[in-house]
């Protein structure tokens, strides 16, 4: 699991923040989804298994190698990280006066306003999902606009989508949306 690899030197078009993830297969399916996309994992703690659990990398194969991971104490040692490298990326110094503004969260929940595909998402976003057992606590989600408070849609009287699930979709579609900026060329149909 690395926190740097090849091409992590360009700012990712998107973050992808797990706070308190607990399933070590979700979590290695997620950093199989990053590889591929080229989104950079954060995971913020505690964490609920071992980052060299045994589940975590047969779940995520061959692909540790190339995701970009880190792991950090808390959500908000997150968001200063990635605002931090944002900054860096920009070629601003992060402590200036002039700050840039902070990259816009969007928290995936149950209980959001807005449904995911309804936002122009734009490179630098950050995509955050909380843990498999309790999702988002009410602080993180009160905390943001409530247009940055997404849902994915459902079937009325089912209780959520499994979290590798949700971060594949919304993911996708933020990727779509950017034109699936960093994907390799297209096969030739013939």
């Amino acid at each position: 699991m690395s926190d740097a690899c090849a091409g992590a030197a360009r700012a990712p078009l998107l973050h992808v923040v797990l706070l308190e993830p607990r399933i070590p297969p979700n979590t290695g399916n997620i950093i199989r989804l990053c590889a591929n996309t080229g989104a950079h994992l954060h995971l913020a703690g505690p964490l609920g298994f071992d980052i060299d659990d045994a589940q975590l990398r047969r779940a995520g194969l061959d692909y540790h190698e190339y995701a970009t991971m880190r792991v950090h104490a808390s959500l908000d040692a997150a968001l200063a990280t990635i605002a931090a490298d944002s900054a860096a990326a920009e070629g601003m110094d992060a402590d200036a006066s002039d700050d840039p503004a902070p990259p816009r969260v969007f928290a995936l929940s149950t209980r959001g306003r807005a449904r995911f595909d309804t936002v122009r998402y734009r490179a630098g976003d950050v995509l955050l999902f909380g843990s498999e057992t309790t999702g988002l606590p009410d602080a993180v989600l009160d905390a943001l606009p409530e247009a940055q408070r997404l849902r994915l849609p459902m079937r009325p009287g089912n209780r959520s989508l499994n979290l590798s699930n949700a971060v594949a979709v919304t993911v996708y579609e933020a990727w779509r949306q950017l034109g699936y900026a960093g994907a390799g060329a297209e096969p030739e149909r013939s």
